[in-house]
């Protein structure tokens, strides 16, 4: 008899639809391991403006992959996957499931489905693209990317430099899309068995409503002190992959007198609404995905449900 395949439940979901408070009812049940699927949460000194759990918390239910990297160091999709692997084989041999929690739609893509062979970052060719950038402005780059790789362009967003950047990098030294080169590493993933979860609603004007709320309380807690510490340690610039995260941008902008502290609040909540609709776009193109709507009552019960489901398959001991 062939043993089943080792699980890795997977917990995806836009901003501000409560993965977290999700993943921890989880934790209270199953004997899961919570591995974080977030490219800013990496970051130490990042707590307020990426909605980090507090340190109470994490003791309480540790988190693999927070506060695992620098803001000066960035942090790649390749990291992530490296790490990634390590913690859920760790998770494996302890006898326990994996849960991987996040947005961070791409992270949960390369794993599933392998990283692509793209080339190494080239540090003049990104000098010239910022160069460009600098002189035509982001949306214009992104319209060369649209005439050089459609479907690239139609889920980068024309504000999202570091992604435009990285495209036509990638064109450039191969002579190759990256659409091309990510679809020759798709690969069916034939070493788990994936449980894939979703937190999702229809009803955008309550996820904006909590988009919005979530970011004045974000301020309120101090989050431009938090941007203005990071920016005055040595090495740190807004041009990092840690600084132009959603929110961090915009009040660093503030800070660099570049917009008024009102105009940084709009445009931050702005951006974040992009991010949730790029996210759901994301979840509705994936394939075996267990949908649950946050704003319904007791959404829990079933996704416990479905767990103890996945776990009692497995031969883990509930």
């Amino acid at each position: 008899m062939v043993a089943p395949l080792p699980p890795v439940i997977c917990l995806l979901g836009p901003t501000a639809m409560g993965k977290t408070e999700t993943a921890m009812r989880i934790a209270d049940q199953f004997p899961v391991d919570l591995v974080s699927v977030d490219s800013a949460l990496v970051y130490r000194g990042m707590d307020i403006g990426t909605a980090k759990p507090s340190a109470e918390l994490l003791q309480a239910y540790p988190h693999a992959l927070v506060d695992i990297a620098d803001p000066e160091s960035p942090y790649s999709v390749a990291d992530f996957v490296h790490d990634a692997r390590e913690a859920i084989a760790r998770s494996h041999a302890r006898k326990r499931i994996p849960l991987l929690v996040g947005g961070t739609m791409l992270y949960f893509k390369r794993l599933l489905e392998g990283l692509a062979a793209l080339p190494q970052r080239d540090l003049e060719v990104r000098r010239r693209i910022d160069q460009e950038a600098s002189e035509s402005g982001w949306p214009a780059l992104h319209a060369r990317l649209a005439e050089i790789d459609a479907a690239a362009a139609a889920r980068i967003a024309p504000t999202d430099s570091q992604r435009i950047q990285r495209a036509l990098e990638v064109f450039e030294l191969t002579g190759c899309t990256i659409t091309l080169l990510q679809s020759r590493a798709a690969q069916v993933n034939e070493e788990w068995r994936v449980c894939r979860i979703a937190l999702l609603t229809e009803n955008r004007a309550i996820l904006h409503e909590r988009i919005g709320q979530r970011f004045d309380t974000m301020m309120e807690l101090g989050f431009e002190r938090e941007v203005e510490q990071l920016m005055s340690r040595p090495g740190v610039h807004r041009d990092l992959p840690s600084m132009r995260a959603v929110g961090y941008r915009q009040v660093a902008a503030w800070l660099d007198g570049e917009c008024e502290r009102d105009d940084a609040i709009r445009d931050a909540k702005t951006a974040t609404r992009r991010l949730a609709k790029r996210q759901h776009t994301w979840l509705r193109g994936m394939s075996d995905l267990a949908v649950f709507d946050p704003l319904e009552a007791d959404v829990n019960a079933p996704i416990l449900n479905l767990c103890e489901e996945v776990l009692s398959t497995s031969g883990t001991p509930i």
